[in-house]
């Protein structure tokens, strides 16, 4: 019998053969940007701003080769209004599941130490919300488990969180349903630490963003930038975080988490974007396998779950937005709460990250509207017309 992710592996792969080929015949032809896709892609940035829906962004878009930056509006708002520049130092958020736990993860698996199959019980064994829960159900966001940790009581440390992961109670059986959670990412940022022997900063350090020159970006910004260049968050007593993660869950780890805690900039993570276009390498540095890459981003969750993900990867589920209305179902992203997006689309080769602190001075209502906007118009600006 044919297994449920052959069938899912075939089915992503019908799509992309189908819908990919006339995509990259057209861009051979191109030697321009659609420059109209890039001025609607702008003006939609600019109304979003002068509605106060966010103090500025930076975005990037990649295609072949060619990369197209700006920056939008300002980098802080208060306690005095600041000048937003395109090496704007941003809290990433939950861009840190694909930017680290998942690479992370697959190189544990290259090497033979972990089996995404494998029970969650078997690697974390204090861990009591389930013998069946699986690595994958953790990656897909189908475990049945919360979405996330209670903040009451007050309560610190790593430790304490992982006691908390390992006692949340399912709310459905595995494979059964999709909550998006930092709990299950939470439990994956640990067993990367225990199976690769070293704490997961170092190990993103170490496997992902040195050997992609990502060099703006990682934990702990405070330790390598001065406080200005990093994009403020929300007001936290007296004045806006700066340099301190602004998820509190990932505040009262240390900074340091599988689901949230890294801050970088825009063009640190289109390199990381470009490696996966390559196949995992980048420059004559291989950081992945080309079957790793391909096998992240393919579809991962079970044929009965109508939110289609891959592993650590978003491709059709209600946080798709940033797809917007040209990309197909096939490409693949993710999405921070602060403002963050990373999406990639193999078949034209293409690329966009958008990165803002829509949470300064305040929480504002969500912008997923504009990513879809902004989705829209960079395919319409890498060739992909009405």
């Amino acid at each position: 019998m044919t297994s449920p992710r052959a069938v899912n592996a075939s089915r992503r792969a019908l799509c992309l053969a189908a819908a990919a080929t006339p995509w990259a015949k057209a861009l051979t032809s191109m030697n321009e940007w659609d420059t109209e896709g890039l001025e609607r892609l702008q003006a939609a940035v600019d109304a979003a701003i002068a509605e106060g829906r966010l103090p500025g962004a930076v975005v990037l878009v990649g295609r072949e080769g060619a990369r197209w930056l700006k920056a939008f509006g300002r980098r802080a708002l208060v306690p005095a209004p600041e000048p937003l520049d395109e090496t704007t130092v941003y809290d990433l958020a939950s861009l840190t599941k694909v930017l680290v736990t998942a690479p992370v993860l697959m190189r544990l698996v290259e090497g033979g130490a972990l089996d995404i199959d494998s029970p969650v019980r078997r690697l974390v064994p204090r861990f009591r919300s389930g013998d069946t829960i699986t690595v994958r159900q953790l990656l897909t966001h189908t475990s049945g488990l919360p979405a996330s940790l209670p903040l009451e009581p007050a309560w610190r440390g790593a430790d304490t969180a992982l006691d908390l992961a390992c006692t949340r109670v399912p709310t459905h059986p595995p494979d059964t349903y999709f909550r998006y959670s930092d709990v299950n990412f939470i439990l994956l940022g640990h067993i990367a630490q225990s199976l690769g022997g070293a704490a997961l900063e170092r190990l993103a350090q170490d496997w992902v963003f040195a050997p992609l020159r990502m060099q703006d970006t990682g934990y702990h910004p405070l330790t390598q930038h001065a406080p200005a260049r990093i994009a403020p968050t929300e007001i936290d007593g007296a004045s806006p975080l700066r340099g301190e993660v602004h998820d509190p869950t990932a505040r009262r780890m240390g900074g340091v988490a599988g689901h949230a805690g890294v801050f970088g900039t825009a063009a640190d993570v289109g390199r990381y974007a470009s490696m996966l276009l390559s196949g995992g390498s980048l420059d004559g540095v291989q950081v992945l396998k080309e079957s790793s890459v391909a096998r992240m981003t393919q579809v991962a969750s079970p044929p009965q779950v109508t939110a289609r993900r891959g592993l650590a990867w978003d491709i059709d589920s209600p946080y798709s937005r940033p797809r917007g209305k040209r990309f197909p179902v096939g490409s693949y992203g993710h999405t921070g709460f602060t403002g963050c997006v990373l999406w990639v689309e193999p078949g034209t080769r293409s690329f966009h990250v958008f990165l803002s602190n829509r949470v300064h001075p305040t929480t504002r209502e969500s912008i997923v509207a504009l990513y879809e906007e902004v989705g829209t118009r960079v395919a319409q600006a890498v060739g992909l017309g009405e």
